[in-house]
């Protein structure tokens, strides 16, 4: 076995080689690999370790090392340590199929996970001035843009979903909307009065002046030309919409769709029903939305716990 002589720098020289001539790795992708391996290779050199006496406990501190800059260098965000322990995930499992070590002690390493980040919840009042401010002006595109962003927050729809809606999709007499969602997955969700009657002011006052520039596309929401609104066409219309409301934070059509969740669960709503209103195939994914203040958990603990009020 050639881990008796091979030292870490001839290792890793060799390892980088495979890269650039046996996988035809990019130099910038090469070079980004050369550094993590160094830095992985000087930790291992500050622990005294040859590259054939790593144990997975050495991967482990190497990756917290990565996290928080224990090993002196800079610490690194969660995606940045992930690529790094790819690297010596790789750099491993080549050095065991070239027989220069008996075993991977990266084997079970996994990357850091990034932390969820979720969108912020806009409060009611502020939903409300959004939609109000949707629908300032005359013509046909107030109308159309106060449906659009009625009917994402009044479902939860994703904006993908929504401009994809063709006219046949909806049940308004029903008061509900066929949505299609990943992999063309069908839902049917009930619509609120409040989009029910912005769709139908659309439908009737708004829409056909729009269909007669354009060659009779089903689309429900159109732009003015007759084509179907583009996602980045409806972001458009929310960040007009934002703007002329005042409001500050950032706002997104998935702000719209983590409002409509999180306002359902304060209000109750069972987070299964929420769940397939969301179309989430897991619950798990749907459980994200449930951010509740804890005035709201005092709440509903005092009206439902039989000694809470004891």
């Amino acid at each position: 076995m050639r881990g008796a002589t091979a030292t870490t720098a001839e290792v890793l020289g060799e390892y980088l080689a495979h890269l650039a001539v046996e996988r035809g790795m990019s130099e910038n992708t090469l070079a980004a690999y050369r550094r993590d391996l160094e830095r992985y290779a000087a930790f291992l050199e500050a622990r005294g370790l040859a590259f054939d006496e790593v144990r997975e406990g050495d991967v482990v501190a190497y990756v917290e090392a990565l996290r928080t800059g224990a090993d002196g260098r800079s610490a690194l965000a969660a995606s940045s340590a992930g690529r790094a322990v790819t690297a010596l995930r790789g750099w491993h499992r080549f050095a065991l199929e070239e027989g220069v070590v008996a075993g991977d002690p990266s084997a079970e390493v996994r990357p850091p996970s990034s932390a969820k980040r979720l969108p912020k919840a806009i409060s009611v009042d502020r939903v409300e001035a959004l939609l109000e401010a949707a629908s300032l002006g005359e013509g046909p595109v107030p109308l159309r843009d106060r449906a659009l962003l009625e009917l994402l927050y009044g479902t939860g729809a994703r904006i993908s979903e929504a401009v994809g809606l063709a006219v046949d999709d909806l049940d308004l007499t029903a008061a509900s909307v066929r949505l299609f969602g990943k992999g063309r997955k069908e839902r049917v969700v009930p619509v609120g009065r409040y989009a029910v009657e912005a769709v139908e002011a659309y439908l009737v006052r708004g829409r056909p002046a729009l269909a007669a520039a354009g060659r009779g596309n089903p689309a429900v929401f159109l732009n003015t030309r007759g084509n179907p609104l583009s996602r980045q066409s409806a972001w458009a219309v929310l960040q007009q919409a934002a703007a002329r409301a005042g409001l500050t934070e950032h706002v997104s059509p998935h702000s719209l769709r983590h409002s409509f969740a999180t306002h359902l669960l304060a209000g109750g709503a069972d987070v299964r029903v929420v769940q397939e209103l969301l179309g989430h195939a897991s619950v798990t994914t749907t459980q994200i939305y449930t951010q509740v203040t804890v005035q709201t958990l005092r709440e509903v603990y005092a009206a439902s716990h039989p000694r809470a009020l004891g």
